[in-house]
């Protein structure tokens, strides 16, 4: 009976250390819309060129949240298996009533990253799961009357998505055929400058999709990011809630043919 009161003893004290730990964070609620274009170029059997564009909003398309330009090479290992490395221009922008930078600053950021993509068919349903590695040069001011970033910190940040799509009609996604999709990602931060956010962020999305064509797919849908900022506000650490619209142009261009 002892044992009983104090196991249950412990669940207490620990339920009310999660329940305090929550009472402690600040959040910051966002309604935002992403408008994203992806275009890959493939070069040959195994190589290809990656191009993409984001053009993120706050309050869903009155102001910035970012923007994002990625571009890359990929090689295809296998038919499954895909490998990408390349390059990210940045511009984060002062949004929300808590901003990302301490000093409500627009800053930049330069990135390298490296990626592998494994695909994957259950039944109807394709099945993806993308890795990301990322070396991160994130803008700093070192005082609030700079209008200039001054420093870069150096960060790291690993990277998982897994995404899954399933026609609305027939056994697999064809011209002219209507899918739905969804993806989870969840960003993880490491190394000498991680500070607050071991935990960076995750994004969550729910899509109706068409293909037009091999070349051409639209999507459209809802998404949820859940972003835990660097920093603490008094003592306490403050996650944004961005919640938001989400429409995706993607291109995929096979100009080995036209060598060929």
């Amino acid at each position: 009976m002892k044992k009983i009161y104090v196991a249950c003893l412990g669940m207490a004290v620990l339920c009310s250390s999660a329940a305090l730990a929550q009472n402690t964070r600040i959040k910051d609620y966002n309604s935002i819309g992403w408008y994203n274009y992806f275009g890959t170029f493939k070069l040959s059997n195994r190589w290809g060129i990656h191009t993409e564009y984001q053009f993120r909003r706050d309050e869903v398309v009155t102001s910035w949240q970012q923007s994002l330009l990625r571009v890359g090479v990929n090689y295809q290992v296998h038919p499954r298996v895909q490998l990408r490395a390349g390059y990210a221009w940045i511009e984060t922008f002062a949004y929300g009533d808590i901003p990302i930078n301490g000093m409500g600053k627009t800053f930049t950021e330069h990135r390298l990253y490296q990626m592998a993509t494994i695909t994957d068919k259950i039944g109807r349903l394709d099945v993806s799961h993308r890795l990301m590695l990322e070396q991160r040069w994130v803008g700093r001011y070192s005082s609030q009357g700079l209008t200039k970033e001054d420093e870069f910190p150096f960060l790291n940040r690993a990277r998982y998505m897994l995404r899954a799509q399933l026609p609305l009609k027939g056994k697999e996604i064809k011209d002219k055929t209507l899918y739905l999709a969804a993806y989870n990602e969840i960003f993880v931060g490491f190394g000498k400058n991680v500070n607050e956010n071991v935990f960076d962020q995750n994004r969550l999305a729910l899509l109706l999709g068409y293909r037009i064509s091999p070349a051409v797919r639209l999507e459209a849908g809802y998404l949820n990011q859940v972003v835990q900022l660097g920093r603490e506000v008094q003592g306490r650490n403050v996650f944004q809630h961005n919640n938001g619209l989400i429409l995706n142009a993607n291109f995929n261009f096979d100009l080995s043919k036209r060598s060929r």
